[in-house]
């Protein structure tokens, strides 16, 4: 089917048919943009030739140390320029790049390193403790550690290990990068969040790396010699790929160790920050940030969020700063950002508040993805898009993971009836445009009636008192669960529970009405990231 009746000789080749890589990306850069400025952080600036060389003498010296093809290389790093470093470098010798979580405890590290099987780990001055109490812990043989002290934040050496410069001069500057042999190679391992159990192996291959990277030039809308800030940890879905993608457009990453307003308004003012993405949070901290944290800048900054679902009153009060938000939507599994909320010129005209809850809908696919939308969780058969209908966000094409490391059984659960299956709970609009409702497991059933936590949350931060929420699910003798809201206060502004419960009476329904607020800090990944389930947690252990 599709094929000429006669395909003598049309064989792929090395002339017509390589493996998709993104280590392409930075081979090209070299030639095209030596003297562009590739890397910077603080008084650190590299030139793509610097860059490439650095990247190249990693590699080496990896293999020096003996990382064959397929060994695993952690790191545990902030976003310093070693991490990005390591995306290339690792690959370059043909190792799998496993990026964890600095903000993991030691228990959950100790199994990373044992389930992936890294053989050296790169280890920031300020996380050797965590490193060096995972692996005490051990059973099987540990990494290799080799500290990267970082100077700029006031980070000696601690000299009990080797130096991450020092293992650098040893890589020898004409290493022959070592190019996958097929696509489907593995090239990253990111272990999710692991919030209901151990934390599962995502492996990324090069393809879907690569397809990322092109996919996500159209959907950012971005041309040649963008300023990217790194404010995605690099070891969040690699950081969504950018890392990968800046070479190809002659990008330059700007790296950003503390993530504050006041080094993102010093970063735009002072490197000319053109994009970069975060969760929500991050939104909210540049919205609230005190007058002396704040640097002026004339351009407008790009900005994709994810990681959970804006209020539309934050897009709303973010915007007028300098800012052009776009909503994209996905996990580790996809890579990262998998659906966008696509603008489409005939929203221009609609009112203000309209405007924004257009901007605050889920989306539709990213280019690098084949299907993506709103499906029976059983039947796998499209809801009618509605508006109303719920179902479960799946995706299908290159955007999508290998698999989960080790875990087949889980593979096969994630990939049933050939779509994998996000856990995600939302409902499409009739131009199929879809909205995230919940999480299946933060959907709140009172009285048999479905309350979604976040069209409360979105009702809560319309509030200006509210710089923060969340709402789950509080055990209710009556109605089996009640709507419970979490809620970080506005600066300086003061709010009652009685003044918010009210608030958000007069929008909702009363059984979508919060019964219960409590006012506080919540807990929160490093990706800024709201842990529900330790709120949930509350009533569990009552």
């Amino acid at each position: 089917m599709g094929w000429l009746a006669d395909e003598t000789g049309l064989d792929k080749q090395p002339a017509n048919h390589l493996p998709l890589t993104p280590l392409s990306h930075l081979d090209r850069a070299l030639a095209l943009y030596p003297q562009r400025t590739a890397l910077v952080y603080g008084p650190i600036r590299r030139t793509y030739a610097e860059y490439h060389a650095r990247c190249t003498q990693l590699a080496a010296a990896l293999a020096a140390r003996g990382i064959k093809p397929g060994d695993v290389v952690a790191t545990i790093l902030p976003n310093l320029p070693a991490q990005v470093e390591a995306h290339w470098g690792v690959p370059a010798c043909g190792a799998v790049l496993n990026t964890i979580n600095t903000r993991l405890d030691p228990a959950t590290v100790r199994y990373i390193f044992e389930h992936g099987g890294a053989k050296i780990v790169l280890c920031d001055t300020a996380f050797l403790g965590l490193a060096e109490e995972a692996i005490a812990e051990m059973t099987g043989p540990p990494p290799e550690i080799i500290e990267v002290p970082d100077p700029i934040a006031g980070l000696a050496a601690s000299g009990r290990y080797p130096a991450y410069e020092d293992m650098l001069a040893e890589g020898d500057p004409d290493f022959a990068w070592i190019w996958p042999e097929d696509e489907w190679e593995s090239l990253s391992l990111n272990y999710t969040s692991g919030t209901t159990g151990k934390p599962k192996g995502v492996v990324y291959h090069h393809r879907g790396a690569t397809m990322n990277t092109y996919g996500q030039v159209i959907s950012w809308r971005l041309a040649l010699y963008p300023v990217y800030l790194t404010i995605v940890p690099l070891f969040h879905c690699n950081g969504w790929c950018h890392t990968w993608m800046m070479p190809l457009l002659g990008g330059t990453v700007v790296c950003c160790r503390d993530i504050t307003a006041k080094a993102i308004y010093d970063a735009i003012a002072a490197e000319g920050v053109t994009h970069f993405g975060g969760a929500p949070i991050v939104l909210n901290t540049l919205i609230h940030a005190d007058a002396a944290d704040r640097s002026p800048f004339s351009h407008t900054v790009e900005v994709f969020t994810a990681g959970a679902p804006p209020a539309a009153a934050t897009l709303k009060a973010i915007e007028p700063l300098g800012f052009n938000i776009t909503q994209v939507y996905g996990l580790t599994e996809t890579y990262g950002p998998a659906s966008e909320t696509l603008w489409q010129q005939d929203w221009d005209a609609l009112p203000e508040a309209s405007r924004y809850e257009y901007k605050a809908r889920t989306g539709v696919r990213m280019p690098m993805i084949e299907g993506n939308t709103v499906l029976h969780p059983e039947t796998l058969q499209q809801v009618p898009m509605d508006g109303a209908t719920q179902g479960e966000i799946m995706f299908r094409g290159n955007g999508v993971m290998k698999g989960y490391y080790k875990n087949p059984e889980a593979t096969q659960e994630a990939f049933k009836g050939g779509w994998f299956h996000s856990g995600d709970i939302a409902f499409q609009h009739p131009d199929g445009y879809m909205k995230i409702s919940d999480r299946a497991k933060d959907i709140i059933i009172s009285g048999g009636e479905n309350v979604s936590s976040v069209e409360v949350e979105g009702v809560l931060m319309d509030h200006p008192a509210v710089l923060l929420c969340a709402v789950v699910a509080k055990p209710d003798e009556k109605w089996g669960e009640v709507p419970c809201a979490f809620v970080e206060r506005t600066p300086g502004m003061d709010l009652s529970e009685q003044d918010l419960i009210a608030h958000a009476r007069s929008r909702l329904a009363g059984f979508k009405t919060p019964k219960a607020v409590y006012f506080e800090e919540l807990p929160k990944t490093s990706t800024g990231k709201i842990q529900k389930f330790e709120l949930r947690k509350r009533f569990t252990a009552d």
